[in-house]
């Protein structure tokens, strides 16, 4: 691939150890690593590619998505869906989904990768818990694969059906004998663990209501005799949640994480809205991630997630989208804003967040949630994962005084250009991996038969 110089930036947001914001930056990356990171002056002048951006453009990390599900772009606004709590929302949506096939898991992946990419998004962990009809984890890994997002897969699991007193409909769950099997398989044909790897595995049983306590066990013993191998699951999402898990194993939600052996700095869980303080803190002791998922959260009416407490004890926070059905985007810098505004009313306070705050956790803090030291951060040795913003736009107009703060407060934009793995995947706006009309068409169709 030889060598890449990106130079002349607005502004260069390292996100280093020292929080660097550089005038004038530049970039020199060799094959898929960043190699040098300064003043344009600094750096060498010429390269076997330069990409020169004239002061017009704010270049930093690439945001990194710890929560979503892509499948449920297919099931975006479904009417009889649109005013539901958490359990209304899923039980309404469980058979439509019941029909999926493998050609809609294979273009709902890459719509919803080629969503996050143009919004700055250049890692992503997807929760794929659902696999009637033909449907497998192969085939969004395949999706993702051919899009070109670095990409943490999650072989979900529901295994509790309504007969069994779980809330997914029987005809929704496997056999927990197979989940397991299949997830090891899972594991060994396509985690890497390397450095700079573009492809990791994740057991993620789907929450304490669709899967039993001894698939969490085994799926954490699994999971832990792989180096590298991370636990995910949904957590204290609403009160009907915490409700559930008191009425079933009469324990908090972090206290039944704690029992099955999902705490530790190899877990994470999404949400985790109404978290207690005392399992917040032995969140903090223990190194246990969170996805903040807040568009999710408000969309569902399951509340504000005690974000300022958690950083304060020192919790790893990253920022995730969550579903496309209960978002109903898949735009991190839009979510990140949010968190941003919802942090702030929660608190009361104009103070308890700020935009860099919220850039960190989408960059650096989503990094730590997935177990990951080279991403995060535009550094020396560090992947060369990068999103480029032209602040020369209408929505940024006003806002040269701080450009960076204006990525969260004013309306986020699209990327101008994104690398990932030293590759190019947006350029001058424009998807270069997927031909994104045909796609539009394709996930149209596909959505319209999901629920004819």
């Amino acid at each position: 691939m030889g060598t890449l110089l990106v130079r002349h930036s607005h502004t260069l947001v390292t996100m280093d150890a020292n929080r660097r914001e550089i005038p004038d930056g530049a970039l020199l990356i060799r094959d898929n690593v960043i190699e040098q990171v300064g003043t344009t002056a600094e750096l060498p002048a010429m390269a076997d590619q330069v990409l020169d951006l004239q002061g017009r453009h704010v270049v930093m990390p690439g945001l990194v998505n710890t929560h979503h599900h892509f499948y449920q772009t297919l099931t975006r606004a479904i009417p009889a869906a649109q005013n539901g709590d958490l359990f209304q929302w899923l039980t309404t949506l469980y058979p439509i989904w019941a029909k999926l096939t493998h050609e809609g898991v294979y273009a709902s992946a890459q719509m919803a990768a080629a969503e996050l990419i143009l919004s700055g998004c250049t890692t992503a962990s997807d929760h794929l818990y659902i696999f009637p009809n033909d449907c497998t984890l192969d085939t969004e890994i395949r999706a993702v694969q051919d899009i070109g997002l670095r990409f943490h897969a999650s072989r979900g699991s529901m295994s509790v059906g309504q007969s069994q007193g779980g809330l997914p409909p029987d005809m929704v769950v496997e056999k927990e004998t197979d989940i397991l099997k299949d997830s090891q398989r899972l594991i060994e044909q396509y985690h890497n663990n390397q450095r700079y790897s573009m492809t990791r595995l994740v057991l993620a049983p789907c929450s304490p209501f669709s899967v039993s306590q001894d698939l969490m066990r085994e799926s954490a013993a699994l999971a832990r005799s792989y180096p590298g191998v991370r636990l995910h699951t949904h957590l204290a999402e609403n009160m009907g949640d915490v409700d559930y898990s008191l009425s079933t194993f009469g324990m908090q939600p972090g206290d039944y994480a704690e029992s099955v052996g999902w705490l530790g700095d190899d877990v994470w869980h999404a949400h985790c809205v109404q978290l207690s303080d005392a399992c917040i803190d032995k969140f903090a002791q223990t190194g246990t991630g969170v996805a903040h998922c807040p568009c999710s959260n408000l969309r569902l009416a399951s509340g504000m997630a005690p974000i300022r407490k958690m950083r304060d004890r020192h919790v790893p926070v990253g920022i995730g989208v969550d579903g496309a059905a209960s978002n109903d985007a898949s735009n991190l810098l839009q979510e990140a804003r949010t968190a941003l505004l919802v942090a702030r009313v929660r608190e009361q306070n104009a103070a308890a967040m700020t935009a860099r705050e919220v850039l960190e956790m989408a960059t650096l803090g989503g990094a730590r949630v997935l177990g990951r030291d080279d991403i995060g951060s535009l550094s020396p040795g560090m992947s060369a994962d990068f999103i480029t913003f032209n602040i020369d736009t209408s929505t940024l107009v006003g806002s040269h005084h701080d450009v960076v703060a204006a990525l969260i407060f004013c309306q986020p934009p699209g990327v101008d250009y994104s690398f990932i793995n030293g590759k190019p995947v947006v350029d001058q706006g424009q998807l270069v991996t997927a031909e994104l009309g045909k796609l539009v068409e394709t996930c149209n169709r596909l959505a319209m038969a999901l629920v004819s």
